[in-house]
């Protein structure tokens, strides 16, 4: 376990260094936190609606999309955690055992077309990792699958990117500007060969580490840097249509149980590091105040983690701070609103609200461990703050 930097007068914040799973459960002050991790992303309409089921019986109705586009259950009970399993084995979603699936990090470019590589890949990969030979990797290291038509999940978290290349598949390092091209086939193994020389190098002499901070410091061999990385890429899609089906985001990727279920009705999910969901071949989707359609919706521009009181951590609520914030917030800026330093909804730089002791601290552009520009702040302040702050950039 680590510590994030402190605010004055106040104690540490603990980063635990590793995320929750469905076999290794987190805890946390409203019960475990159990995530699942859907294969190449995807849950078919049984295990939709199977996921909703367990969660009315087994969870809080509510449940959480994560940034790492994972389904994550929360308020499980010790003794409804082994029924809960059970569930989930029944609907093909449990992993052998806990390493295997902490392995199984793999993000998918989610507007993927039936005949592409992508989804076949993003499981040939998954079960690799998954494979009683694959390297020991650092819990938070990460895969992309996105060999769309252009490259969207740049700005997703991940230390080994695959994208699509018109010679095979680009398989590089994250922060490297080169890679190696092969034939769709070998890529996993290519990619899981690049993750051992990322352990082979050091970069990850605790346990833990990532790939861009092992390349500020090592140099990748020639064999990875043969083939220069496209600089073009596309913006993460907004809700709408899309090509496999329309696109629905969460505020703060909360959705309820029911809706989920509905949602579920209505056509295989594909989950996205962006807290929404694409609906495959839906023609219309259900009702859901959570949902949301609209690309000017101002939910939109905030971000909150769980916040008081179902983090033990946080020093206040902050999804509720974060609404009544939204409309302050201009188009095309972000406000992360963080219940301590560690900034677990957005832990790249943003607007940045942090719950203190004290009231709440401004970064005017930062992550929730920065040093703040304001300090001790109240709602009506940071709303005359944050106005001033978008009317500044408009100028701007």
């Amino acid at each position: 376990m680590t510590e994030s930097t402190p605010r004055v007068g106040e104690p540490l914040a603990q980063v635990k260094g590793w995320c929750p799973g469905a076999l290794r459960p987190m805890a946390a002050s409203d019960g475990l936190v159990v995530r699942i991790r859907p294969p190449a992303g995807r849950l078919s309409m049984a295990q939709a609606q199977g996921i909703a089921a367990l969660a009315q019986r087994h969870a809080s109705p509510w449940l959480e999309l994560t940034n790492r586009a994972n389904l994550q259950l929360r308020g499980v009970g010790a003794a409804c955690h082994a029924p809960l399993l059970d569930g989930l084995r029944g609907l093909g979603l449990l992993d052998e055992d806990a390493a295997s699936e902490a392995r199984r990090n793999v993000q998918v470019q989610p507007l993927w077309t039936e005949g592409d590589v992508t989804h076949g890949l993003a499981l040939r990969l998954g079960e690799w990792l998954a494979g009683r030979d694959a390297p020991v990797l650092p819990t938070k290291f990460g895969f992309a699958v996105d060999t769309g038509a252009a490259p969207c999940l740049r700005e997703a978290h991940a230390d080994i990117r695959l994208e699509r290349h018109a010679d095979g598949v680009l398989v590089y390092a994250d922060g490297a500007d080169s890679g190696v091209v092969v034939a769709p086939q070998a890529a996993p193994r290519r990619a899981l060969d690049l993750a051992r020389w990322f352990l082979g190098a050091g970069g990850a002499p605790e346990g833990r580490g990532r790939m861009a901070a092992l390349l500020g410091r090592c140099a990748l061999p020639a064999e990875w840097r043969q083939t220069p990385v496209p600089a073009h890429a596309v913006p993460a899609p907004g809700p709408g249509p899309q090509a496999p089906g329309p696109i629905v985001s969460l505020a703060f990727g909360l959705v309820r149980a029911s809706t989920l279920a509905a949602l579920g009705a209505c056509g295989a999910l594909r989950l996205t590091p962006w807290r929404s969901l694409l609906v495959e071949g839906a023609a219309r989707l259900p009702e859901g105040a959570e949902l949301i359609t609209d690309p000017l919706d101002a939910r939109l521009r905030v971000a909150a983690c769980t916040g008081a009181p179902g983090c033990e951590q946080a020093w206040a609520p902050t999804r509720d701070l974060a609404l009544a914030l939204a409309s302050a917030v201009g188009p095309g800026q972000l406000l992360h609103v963080s219940g301590c330093s560690k900034g677990c909804a957005h832990p790249t730089a943003a607007t940045t609200i942090v719950a203190t002791r004290r009231g709440f601290d401004f970064i005017r552009f930062g992550t929730a461990a920065g040093a703040p520009d304001h300090h001790g702040l109240d709602l009506p302040a940071l709303e005359q703050l944050l106005q001033q702050e978008t009317a500044h950039a408009a100028r701007v």
